[in-house]
């Protein structure tokens, strides 16, 4: 893993029941449905190699989109119960962390990511609306389309605020006797031949553990390595931008939803102002492969000149200067789909793991209820026979790499032939 940006906030030593390896959207999830369910009654450790709240890696931000509506059953079904766990840990927390500000799918006319969208929907008993893209324009004139263009409007979809969710998922997790040291980098994890126990060597000192969660993001594989695993994952470095609109009132959650436009081409997405005061569009999947060690926190300029393209086009009024353009890093299993499971297959029925694939962290809570589930009980009511660590393909070398499609430099090459 990177190096750590300080000196260990505490010295460690003695036994843990659980480890989290980890502390970003899944992990400080995981960290607080351990605490939950088990209380005082084990003892919970969190390791995070960085300080808590930092932005290396995929979790932090000030807004990102929950929604119900996926054009795959699975992540619909899941969806409901995600929402549910934000519900749960706002409940517990007295503090409000989603806005449900509305959730906008668009795509081309008679696409079949709209057809798939809506049949699950219909499964699922969710609510919705299919508007024609004049019908829509006349919803929300903040957008500029027309007929080839179809919407589907998910009125319980809306924003999670990415920052304070971390912190209440970690602050409630203490609350109930977990413990959580941050700037701590994970050299090494060893089983014991006699105890089975594992040993895990820190820059903070050791500690053995009964069970290990690993929730690592783009370091999953460094942390899997001690295991004996590998997972097949692509890391890009992507970017947001926050555009300074001079027609804040426009763009305000009240008037304003959190939205995904679906394109062979290139795919974005945005957010309401919230938290800063800026408009938030992005290119989705469109960055260049890095590694998590050797990346630059430099934005794109061809991103950036993409998604300027965009604004002007589609949303005139929400251009204006950057308040702010961010970097982070998705990390991508082949099918983009989760990783969640343990490591029995491996001979670690003890040691869990999770991958998000770039867009998990609207299930951030429920993952870490999940996961708590798979560690305390061998297994989960929630249905993940879609995120198994044994699929297809995450065990096929020749399994394509559909997370690179659509990336800007995919787009540019093809536009060049």
């Amino acid at each position: 893993m990177s190096s750590p940006t300080g000196s260990c906030s505490e010295t460690l030593d003695g036994h843990y029941d659980y480890v989290v390896v980890g502390c970003g959207g899944i992990g400080s999830g995981t960290l607080y449905w351990l605490a939950r369910t088990l209380g005082q009654t084990k003892r919970i450790l969190g390791l995070e190699q960085f300080e808590l709240g930092h932005s290396n890696g995929g979790s932090q931000d000030y807004s990102r989109i929950v929604r119900l509506m996926y054009h795959v059953e699975a992540y619909t079904k899941l969806a409901r119960e995600a929402m549910d766990a934000w519900h749960i840990v706002e409940q517990e927390a007295e503090h409000k962390l989603v806005d449900h500000c509305g959730s906008i799918q668009l795509t081309e006319k008679g696409s079949p990511f709209m057809v798939d969208t809506v049949q699950a929907a219909i499964k699922q008993g969710m609510k919705y609306e299919h508007l024609t893209g004049s019908e829509f324009n006349r919803r929300y004139p903040q957008f500029k389309v027309d007929d080839s263009v179809e919407a589907l409007i998910d009125p319980e979809g809306g924003l999670v605020d990415a920052a304070q969710a971390n912190a209440v998922h970690v602050a409630l997790a203490r609350q109930r006797g977990a413990t959580v040291v941050d700037k701590c980098k994970v050299f090494r994890i060893q089983q014991q031949s006699a105890s089975r126990l594992y040993e895990i060597a820190t820059s903070c000192g050791k500690v053995t553990a009964d069970k290990i969660i690993v929730t690592a993001g783009a370091w999953a594989n460094q942390a899997l390595g001690n295991f004996g695993v590998h997972v097949p994952l692509t890391i890009t470095q992507e970017q947001v931008q926050y555009y300074a609109t001079p027609h804040i009132q426009d763009f305000l959650p009240a008037k304003f939803p959190v939205w995904i436009w679906v394109h062979d081409n290139l795919s974005f997405y945005g957010l309401p102002i919230h938290g800063i005061m800026g408009v938030k569009i992005a290119i989705d999947c469109g960055g260049a492969a890095v590694t998590a060690d050797q990346r630059s926190f430099t934005p794109d300029k061809l991103n950036t000149e993409k998604t300027d393209e965009f604004v002007k086009k589609f949303f005139p009024k929400a251009y204006g200067p950057k308040a702010l353009v961010k970097t982070c890093l998705y990390t991508m299993p082949p099918d983009r789909n989760f990783v969640v499971d343990t490591l029995a297959g491996y001979g670690h029925p003890n040691v869990s793991v999770c991958v998000g694939g770039g867009h998990a962290f609207k299930f951030a809570s429920v993952l870490g209820k999940v996961l708590t589930d798979l560690s305390t009980k061998g297994r989960t009511a929630t249905d993940i026979a879609l995120f198994s660590l044994y699929r297809t393909a995450l065990t096929d070398p020749n399994y394509p790499d559909l997370c690179r499609q659509f990336s800007i430099e995919a787009v540019e090459t093809k536009s060049k032939l």
